[in-house]
Formats: C-alpha cells, sequence, structure tokens
C-alpha cells in the first residue's frame, strides 16, 4: 500500500491521545481521557495523498509536465533509462560502491571536513550520554542531524536526482529534445503518469514493484519470448510495456477510462521498442469485481469475442505488480485470477510483484503489515484450494537477478511464482 508522506497535527494529536491517556493543550495542561476500546477501532481521519518512492527519488533529471488530464491532474513525462549493455551495468555498480564508500567514510570520518569532523565528534558524545542530553526544556527531542561529507553529496548525485518539475510551454514533440541527445532509443522508456494522488488513483503513478517485475522480464527474456500475457491492474503499463519487447501479445488491463487513455499513450511512446520483436500491447478494461469481461461496443477498451477467445486459447502467462494495498481488492483480483485460469486451455504461470509494506496502527499499537499479511492468507488459501478443479503451486522467487532499471531494490520487494493447472 502507498506511503502517506502528510501526517496532520490531528493524527498527532489523537496518537498522542491514545497512547498516554491525555491532550497536550496550549497552556500545557494536561487533562486525562478515557479511551475505550471500541473507540480505539473506530477510524478517525483519513490519508490526503500518496506519492510514489519511484517519483520522490526518480533517475530522470527533471520531471516534464505535458498536460491536466480528464480530472484535472497534472500529467508529467518521465523517462527512464534501461541499462542494456554491460557498460551501462558497470556504471550502475560504480554508483551502488560511490554510496557504500560515502556511508564507509561517514563511519570512519574520512575525507570530512574539519567542521563536519567536529560535528560528528559531537553526534558520537551526545549519543553516549543518553537521551536525556537530547531533551530541550520542554521536554522535546532535538534530533543532531547527520553531517554532510563532500563524498555524500556526489554519491547522491551520481545514484538519483531530486524531483524538479518543470512546466513546458513548446509542444509535445520538444519535449524530450535535450534528453534524446543523451540517451539513444533503444535504451529509453518513455512514460506519462500523475504524482501525489488520492488512493483510488495510485495507478497513474510508476510503483518500485512494477520495476521489480520488469527486472525480471529482461533477465528471462528467452522463457517469455512469443508467450501471450494478460496483466492485471497494469497501470501506466510500465511493466506490459517491458513485456511488450518480448512477448507476442500482451493483454494490459486496468479499469477507469482516464487511466487507461493514460496507458494507451505510453504504449503509443514505446511504440519503437516493440517493433524489433514485432510485439503487440493491447490495452483493455478489466473489473475484478465484475464477473464477466466488458463486451459493450460502445464502452472504450472493451473486449471483443475473438479477443476474449484468444486470451482462453493462448494466455500461458498471467502478471501484476503492487497492487495488494486493499483487502477487498486483494479478494477480488484472486477470484479474478481463478476464474480466469480455469477457463485456459493450457497451464499457466503467474508471477506477483509487490513490496511489504511497514504501517502503525492505532488498533494494533504497533507496526503491522496488515495488507500483505492478509495477501498471504489468501496466496496460502489458493495454493491450498481443493475444489477437483485447479491446481496452484506457489513459490517465491529469490531476487539476486540482474538490475535492468534503476530504482532502490529494498528487501521489502518480493516476487512471487505461481504455477496453475487444470485437473480436468
Amino acid at each position: 500500500m502507498p506511503v502517506n508522506r502528510r501526517v496532520s497535527y490531528h493524527f498527532v494529536t489523537e496518537l498522542h491521545r491514545r497512547l498516554f491517556g491525555y491532550c497536550r493543550c496550549s497552556s500545557h495542561q494536561h487533562i486525562m481521557v478515557d479511551v475505550t476500546e471500541e473507540e480505539m477501532d473506530k477510524p478517525i481521519f483519513k490519508s490526503d495523498t500518496v506519492l510514489s518512492d519511484v517519483h520522490l527519488h526518480c533517475p530522470n533529471k527533471r520531471h516534464l509536465m505535458v498536460r491536466l488530464n480528464a480530472v484535472g491532474q497534472p500529467v508529467f513525462l518521465s523517462c527512464f533509462k534501461l541499462l542494456w549493455n554491460t557498460e551501462n551495468l558497470a556504471s550502475e555498480k560504480h554508483v551502488r560502491e560511490a554510496t557504500t564508500e560515502g556511508e564507509h567514510q561517514y563511519r570512519s570520518g574520512d575525507g570530512l571536513c574539519e567542521k563536519d569532523r567536529n560535528n560528528l565528534k559531537t553526534e558520537r558524545e551526545l549519543n553516549s550520554e543518553g537521551v536525556e542530553a537530547l531533551l530541550d526544556d520542554d521536554g522535546d527531542l532535538e534530533v543532531v542531524r547527520r553531517p554532510r561529507s563532500a563524498s555524500d553529496s556526489e554519491a547522491e548525485d551520481l545514484w538519483r536526482d531530486r524531483v524538479y518539475p518543470v512546466i513546458l510551454m513548446k509542444g509535445k514533440e520538444d519535449a524530450f529534445e535535450d534528453e534524446e541527445q543523451e540517451c539513444t532509443c533503444s535504451d529509453v522508456i518513455k512514460i506519462e503518469h500523475t504524482m501525489a494522488t488520492p488512493l483510488e488513483d495510485v495507478g497513474k503513478q510508476v510503483w518500485r514493484a512494477a520495476f521489480l517485475l520488469a527486472d525480471y522480464i529482461l533477465f528471462k527474456w528467452d522463457m517469455f519470448r512469443c508467450c501471450s500475457v494478460l496483466e492485471l491492474g497494469g497501470g501506466t503499463g510500465i511493466t506490459s510495456i517491458i513485456m511488450g519487447t518480448v512477448a507476442k501479445r500482451v493483454y494490459c488491463t486496468d479499469v477507469g477510462e482516464d487511466l487507461l487513455a493514460m496507458c494507451e499513450q505510453n504504449v503509443a511512446l514505446n511504440k519503437h521498442l516493440m517493433e524489433p520483436g514485432r510485439g503487440e500491447v493491447k490495452i483493455k478494461e478489466l473489473d475484478w469485481l465484475k464477473d464477466e469481461f466488458c463486451t459493450d461496443p460502445e464502452a472504450p477498451y472493451s473486449w471483443s469475442e475473438e479477443e476474449i477467445a484468444d486470451l482462453h486459447d493462448h494466455c500461458t502467462v498471467i502478471m501484476a505488480a503492487d497492487v495488494f494495498y486493499d483487502d477487498d481488492l486483494t479478494d477480488a483480483l484472486f477470484r479474478t485470477l481463478y476464474r480466469i485460469t480455469c477457463n485456459l486451455r493450457n497451464s499457466c504461470t503467474v508471477y506477483l510483484a509487490l513490496e511489504k509494506r511497514l504501517n502503525f496502527t492505532l488498533r494494533h499499537m504497533d507496526v503491522t503489515c496488515e495488507a500483505y499479511s492478509h495477501f498471504r492468507n489468501t496466496l496460502n488459501d489458493l495454493e491450498n484450494l481443493q475444489d477437483r478443479k485447479m491446481k496452484y503451486t506457489v513459490e517465491p522467487i529469490k531476487l539476486d537477478f540482474c538490475q535492468f532499471l534503476v530504482y532502490e531494490r529494498i528487501e521489502q520487494l518480493e516476487l512471487w511464482k505461481i504455477i496453475a493447472e487444470q485437473l480436468t
């Protein structure tokens, strides 16, 4: 589930009240409040917007705002570099080594100027004196910032750049003129997306798990060659586009006309990547909360009877990335997965990429992974299913394969493989 990076004053106040049983007023007087167990289970605040870490720390030099979408959200155009060759992979290794070396210099104090060395010494002294030394007169905790060395700055500049949105006053054809001088068409993927969306629009952003799944596709490209593929919750379409460079046909599905139009635009922007392998990406609507495909010819992105038959006759791979953040949607996805695999002519392999996100909940008063726990429980139920129709074999995939996109492959990222076989 995407992380909300905005914490309101009311949230902090309520959290303080529930933790310690009182609110802190402007007069600094403590007022005791009785908190019942029933009140603890009531949600009393809502999140505002969420922002993907891919956009927070992006490998691009800048984001290019190109338009407003149908609902008035700014749409940005980003350029993600593909590390196809060994030279680029070596460059990425150099970046990681530079970052590691900078951290080592910080710990040892090497490479620091005299001022930073003194600050580091002060910080270590404060740490050794205990927590009391870090409290001010009002009892508030004062955080000593880590001193930044020149090597740290250089490593950060090499590794990834901060987001600096640029509003364009020129046409789309000129938007990537500078980038095209630096990168060849074959090693750049261009993606339109939004940033800082409400939770219901998170599909319009790019997420790390999509990069992880894209890495696996590029690493195992010979395994996916000439396959027919279905993606559930395709979002911006970046994973389907990568799959389209090796597969024969990809059905990239999601819901929402505005999102599907954005996905279709992204496929058009990267058509040149799929032309060498003659891959095809089709954008279609697939609502997990409905039992049937949308076949209304008047509806945009609906399915024809021929396309449904083609999916059932030839699909051997199903994939989804970072779609497990709501329990109801997780249940709906697994129901859709079961319904589709039951109707396939061939055995099918399913790949699910996700990020395990830690959240503090008032109900548990602890850091939990509720959405992830529900995913694992549902995955376990699927594997143990005994309906004499389907057999599902589940196994995790080790993340020791090459990285072809620049992002943080954190330990919370996971990739699962499910083999779906019909028993009758």
